[in-house]
């Protein structure tokens, strides 16, 4: 497979001769590390690579002073650090880092926000660009392959989704899918605040799978894992920061009768879904309910990948009403909202928003997005 050139990347090019440190992180295998050596081979860059998931490499990395770094440097102007949630205090030493080595650009990476992100979060204020990378988007792919070969592609991705290992196997997919999805589902919860890989968490995980696009109650998670509210909140918690699953709120403002507090969530990747539940069948095979359910959470997920790392992403929610009237999917931007409604079928992709949401919110724009315009809807405006 051709090398996947990722969106982010002008952006990261742009902004590194800032000296800030760069911050990519993401879900485990989303391509973050061949991200960063197609950027630094591309940029001619003399890179200092160092691997945290190695306990060594750890170790090193917490008892570091100014001067040892020079010297490991050895007068290198690039530091990358894989997996850096890894490190104890890890932001903390790159405050030291780029505090005392002038011109030093460093990059690290991280499959946790939960670990990464928040721990660079005080210690680096003012001093990194935080970047999202999740699996290939669909506007990638298009990128690499055209736009013909990608639109064919389409209900393949909705059974195996687009992990660059998957999309690399070949007849081999399957069984990398499933290793990925069972590895990459648990191999961060199980490093933090004592999760393990309980009956519980497994019976959780395929609850949320099996209940894509629909609205989740907490209680009824609890219920099915066999375990008590709040530990299904916080597993649930856990399972957003590490990029298994995403949450989408009910929109409410005006109306009495709107639907306020309750969610949905949908998988970063459908393929790691499909894999969850263990159907891997052709959508041909699965019920037309399923095949719907499945293409609203690849587009909404899709749509997700194309706002992470706009300046300002748009809030995203859905609809309904108490009398079951509802809307798939809105966003909310610069004061104002849109509206979607998501259909397989294109001969469905037709009508009007519900009478009591045009009442409640007169003159929202509002389309419906089927396989005939998804362009449309994927791709992110250039400035």
């Amino acid at each position: 497979m051709n090398y996947i050139k990722r969106e982010i990347e002008p952006e990261i090019v742009r902004l590194m001769p800032q000296g800030k440190v760069i911050v990519v992180y993401g879900p485990r295998q989303s391509g973050k590390t061949t991200m960063v050596r197609h950027i630094v081979e591309e940029q001619n860059l003399d890179a200092l690579w160092l691997d945290a998931d190695m306990a060594d490499v750890r170790r090193m990395l917490t008892d570091l002073s100014p001067e040892k770094w020079k010297g490991m440097l050895g007068g290198r102007r690039t530091l990358v650090i894989d997996e850096a949630q890894r490190v104890e205090n890890i932001g903390i030493a790159l405050k030291i880092l780029v505090d005392n080595i002038k011109g030093l650009q460093v990059i690290v990476t991280g499959s946790s926000a939960l670990e990464l992100k928040n721990r660079t979060e005080e210690p680096l204020t003012g001093r990194k660009f935080d970047f999202l990378l999740l699996p290939p988007s669909f506007a990638e792919l298009v990128g690499m392959a055209g736009v013909l070969s990608e639109m064919r592609l389409v209900e393949d991705r909705l059974v195996y989704g687009s992990y660059p290992d998957v999309l690399s196997a070949g007849t081999d997919r399957e069984r990398v899918l499933r290793s990925l999805a069972s590895s990459y589902l648990y191999k961060d919860l199980l490093t933090i605040d004592g999760i393990v890989k309980s009956a519980a968490l497994e019976k959780l995980v395929m609850a949320l799978a099996f209940q894509i696009g629909s609205e989740v109650s907490y209680q009824e998670l609890a219920e099915t894992a066999g375990i008590d509210r709040k530990t299904a909140e916080k597993y649930v918690d856990l399972l957003k920061r590490c990029f298994v699953v995403f949450e989408v709120g009910a929109y409410s403002r005006n109306m009495r009768n709107e639907i306020k507090k309750s969610r949905k969530f949908y998988f970063y990747d459908v393929g790691v879904r499909n894999a969850v539940i263990g159907n891997l069948l052709p959508l041909a095979s699965r019920p037309g309910d399923e095949t719907g359910h499945l293409w609203e959470n690849y587009v909404i997920a899709e749509r997700f990948k194309r706002n992470a790392n706009l300046p300002m992403p748009p809030r995203a929610y859905f609809w309904r009403t108490k009398s079951g009237q509802e809307v798939d999917y809105i966003e909310e931007a610069n004061g104002g909202i849109a509206a979607w409604e998501i259909k397989w079928n294109p001969r469905k992709a037709h009508g009007a928003l519900p009478a009591a949401f045009r009442a409640a919110y007169p003159g929202t724009p509002f389309a419906f997005i089927s396989r005939e315009n998804m362009m449309t809807f994927l791709f992110a405006e250039k400035n």
